[in-house]
């Protein structure tokens, strides 16, 4: 769909998106390249849309401006729409995605149009298959007990269901999935299998006998595709002509300054959807029961920076918790609020007890506050200072490369912005919409994610 390469496309367009926008990271300005590529594209095949009754010369005009209505669950109940271009506005949408922060926690991957296909890596032990034919793979993963003389290895470090070795071979006619209704293949990063490769069950080495007369295990790359579709985010706003008019007079664009509020609305909007489905699915595995960190003040030789800085320990017992689980990396975010994130910026001069890091000191200071140990901090400003009910929520992530298993944020049109003049006051009007797709991508997405609540924190 794309006729450039990517390297020509970044080339093109990383010059622009730099001296528009003032960003230099090289992997944003790869994903905002092709996004901007594909966006023009858009552009250049719908230019106009204009009546189409029969007859020659009989024009009836455009009519009343109006927006088509929402398909509900494929049902035709909406309305159909007019027949308006509606203005893309390419520098509005790289503001939009120059500003959503939330974006620098996922993979971007954009969409060359409103559906799409995601693709994906992720590799299983194999040997044989599950439902097709007689050979059977060497493990699999099942809700059930081992059958026969089969046996059990152990359970997935993920979700606890049992790893059995097959041994016995499925009758003449039959599959494992005979045996097993819900066998599936285990995935090899996730839940490692040291007999599969070794000797025996504590994956001790095979000597040169055994190995020569041993026929090797095969691992499989399983490419998975999810098929996903935008969904959309939209806002107006209007102004009168009153204010466009006087407004002139101090050198302000009534309509330039709409905008940006738009702009500002559609990425918080982001932003909240990302962080809102980062903690639906993230793990609570830091601190076992509870997954609660009590900070106590009144423990003798202790100052408020040695107890605060426990929160910068258990951060990173999420990271390389995140690390331990998923088996791609360690953690390389976190999320707090502005009450943690201050605790931070403190800890973060907190001489006696040093620990590597750049957390900016300055008041005010949002999105990101700094790093600390490689991972990035941020505040999400939507989070209330003194938490819920004296409790603090705090995310950590990893951002992958959008091939194995997280979330996966799949733009088509940022900045969609239709401009029209309302019929009774004349008086101008700016609709802006935002088209997206926010997918779980791999075995075990919950995996990149981890949290946990601070309580008695004190300042």
């Amino acid at each position: 769909m794309n006729l450039l390469n990517e390297a020509e496309i970044k080339n093109t367009w990383a010059p622009i998106i730099s001296e528009a926008t003032g960003i230099n990271e090289s992997s944003k300005l790869t994903w905002m390249s092709t996004y901007c590529h594909n966006h023009k594209l858009y552009e250049d095949a719908n230019l106009m849309s204009l009546s189409n009754n029969p007859g020659p010369m009989n024009l009836t005009g455009m009519g009343a401006v109006s927006f088509p209505g929402t398909v509900s669950n494929g049902a035709a109940n909406g309305a159909i729409g007019s027949g308006d271009k509606s203005p893309t506005l390419l520098p509005l949408a790289m503001q939009v995605a120059a500003q959503t922060i939330g974006l620098d926690l996922v993979p971007v991957v954009p969409m060359a149009g409103p559906m799409g296909l995601l693709s994906y890596l992720d590799f299983t032990y194999e040997g044989g298959t599950v439902k097709l034919g007689a050979t059977a793979p060497t493990f699999i993963k099942t809700a059930a007990v081992a059958a026969g003389a089969d046996v059990l290895v152990g359970k997935s470090r993920i979700d606890g269901k049992n790893i059995i070795k097959i041994v016995d071979a499925p009758a003449a006619g039959e599959t494992v999935a005979d045996t097993y209704a819900d066998a599936t293949l285990v995935a090899a990063l996730e839940d490692h299998i040291p007999e599969f490769s070794g000797a025996d069950a504590d994956g001790a080495p095979m000597s040169r006998e055994v190995g020569e007369r041993t026929a090797d295990k095969v691992m499989g790359l399983s490419l998975f595709s999810k098929s996903v579709a935008a969904e959309t985010f939209q806002v107006a706003a209007a102004v009168t002509r009153e204010q466009v008019q006087d407004l002139k007079q101090f050198g302000v664009d009534a309509v330039a300054q709409v905008e940006a509020v738009l702009t500002n609305e559609l990425t918080q909007s982001i932003n909240t959807h990302i962080l809102t489905k980062m903690r639906a699915i993230a793990g609570s595995g830091v601190l076992g029961a509870g997954n609660e960190l009590t900070l106590d003040y009144t423990q003798g030789g202790n100052t408020f920076g040695d107890v605060n800085r426990r929160i910068l320990t258990h951060i990173l017992a999420g990271a390389n918790l995140i690390a331990n689980k998923g088996r791609r990396g360690a953690g390389n975010f976190a999320v707090v609020d502005a009450k943690v994130a201050s605790a931070l910026q403190a800890v973060a001069g907190f001489v006696a007890n040093p620990m590597a890091n750049t957390f900016n000191q300055v008041a005010g200071a949002i999105y990101p506050i700094g790093s600390v140990a490689g991972i990035n901090v941020y505040t999400d400003p939507n989070m209330a200072f003194e938490g819920v009910a004296g409790k603090h929520e705090v995310l950590i992530g990893r951002k992958g490369d959008g091939n194995g298993a997280g979330l996966v944020f799949m733009p088509y049109l940022m900045a969609e912005s239709v401009q029209m003049i309302a019929e009774g006051t004349m008086a101008p009007k700016v609709a802006v919409k935002s088209r997206y797709a926010l997918v779980e991508a791999g075995f075990h997405p919950e995996t990149q994610y981890e949290k946990f609540l601070v309580a008695g924190l004190a300042l």
